[in-house]
Formats: C-alpha cells, structure tokens, sequence
C-alpha cells in the first residue's frame, strides 16, 4: 500500500523516493488512489511557506509560492500544459494530427504563450490571497484528484505514454480517494465548496474537449487539465 503513495511521490513530485517503489511488483495504477494524497503534502508544503512569508510584501511571497510550486513538481504539468495547447490549435482539429503534435518535444508559441498566461494568473492570484491561505492546499489537492478521475473515467488513447500504465483495477481506492478528496474540500467551508465547484467545471468542459477531439485523455491533457484546474480554484478563490 505504501510503495503506492512512494511511487505517487516519485511520479507527481521532485521529492527523491527509494527507486525499489517503481520495480513492477505492484501495480502501477494502485498509486492513482494516492494522488489526491500528493496533492495534499504538495499543498502543505505550501501551507507552511506561505505562513513563513506571511510578513514579506505581497509580490515577492507570490513569486516565492510560485517558484516552489513549480521546483516542488519539477514543472511535469507544465509541460503537458504546454503540448496540449500547440497540439489543439495546430491539431485544426484532427484527431491524428493532435496527437502527432502532442509527441513533439519542442514547444511551439502557442504552448509557450500558455504556460506564461497560467503561471501569470496563478501568481496574480497568490499575490491577492492572504497568506497563508487555504486555497494553497486546495489548488493541489483538486488539481491531483482531477486526473484521478480522469483516468477513472475517461479512455487513455495512447500506448506507451507515461500515463499507459496507470490505467488499471484499482477503482474502488481511487472512488474512496475521490470521495475524501470531496469531504476534505467541504470541511473546508465556503471555499472549499467554491473551489470544489470551479474545479468540476474545469473537469467537465476539459474532458469534454478530449473525448470530442481525441476520444478520451492523454498524459499531456491530464497534465493540462491539472494545471487548468490549479489555476481556475486560486483565480476563483482570489475573486
């Protein structure tokens, strides 16, 4: 069950973990169930900074927040974001063509144009949130419990991605996890129900767009759609 959560870290995170947790004994998808978990210790790390810059000025806690945020995840959704954004407009809609694009290691302008528009509004918004502030453990807690869902309920379209192996049995852990994740956000109070919403906006209009356009997720959509989905419940929050 640990090894699970290890390989979670060690996926979703820079954070060094033992390298025995990926050596195929278990299941790659039983760590699906722990990314709401990783999204929750990213989360507290970000908790206890933002208390510890709560007397810097404004701009220069958000752009510290910011910076770890991105060390902290080694910019992995970053980069899907970026993919995905050159992929949907050059893809003219096709289907082939999207994924052709998606595989190419070279970020276009529109990807780069993305990135920087998602990392602006994010920090514009840590900049506006008082620190420390619930929404730095909520962004991460839903953007993680997001792609748990995805990959529960949505086809992954490409073999030999990063994301082919996750796909797997352990839907029951990944339902509960889900679930908790839910509870978790309405103990949060009004806003956490507010991110809860926005969040499953984000998530119904994005996997909309993946299953009309490809027929279900790939690993840089997923990516994508954790970042959609981080920036939209700071953004809300910050409102």
């Amino acid at each position: 069950m640990m090894r699970g959560l290890f390989a979670a870290i060690g996926f979703l995170t820079r954070v060094p973990v033992p390298a025995r947790v990926f050596d195929g004994t278990a299941s790659p998808s039983a760590q699906l169930a722990w990314y709401p978990v990783v999204g929750l210790l990213i989360g507290g790390v970000l908790w206890c900074l933002g208390w510890l810059l709560s007397g810097a000025p404004p701009l220069l806690a958000a752009g510290l927040l910011l910076a770890a945020w991105v060390v902290l995840t080694g910019a992995l959704h970053l980069d899907g974001l970026a993919d995905s954004a050159d992929a949907w407009v050059g893809g003219l809609g096709d289907r082939e063509r999207t994924l052709t694009i998606m595989k190419d290691p070279r970020s276009g302008p529109i990807g780069v144009t993305a990135v920087v528009l998602v990392l602006l509004l994010k920090f514009a918004a840590l900049a506006s949130l008082p620190h420390p502030s619930a929404a730095l453990w909520l962004a991460p807690l839903l953007g993680r419990a997001a792609l748990t869902l995805a990959f529960m309920t949505t086809p992954y379209v490409r073999s030999g991605g990063l994301g082919s192996g996750l796909v797997g049995e352990s839907r029951g852990a990944c339902t509960l996890a889900v679930l908790l994740t839910v509870v978790c956000c309405l103990l949060a109070g009004w806003l956490g129900l507010r991110a809860l919403i926005v969040a499953g906006v984000v998530f119904t209009w994005w996997r909309w767009a993946c299953w009309r356009r490809l027929g279900g997720m790939t690993g840089d959509t997923c990516g994508a759609l954790a970042e959609l989905s981080e920036m939209a419940v700071l953004v809300a929050l910050a409102l």
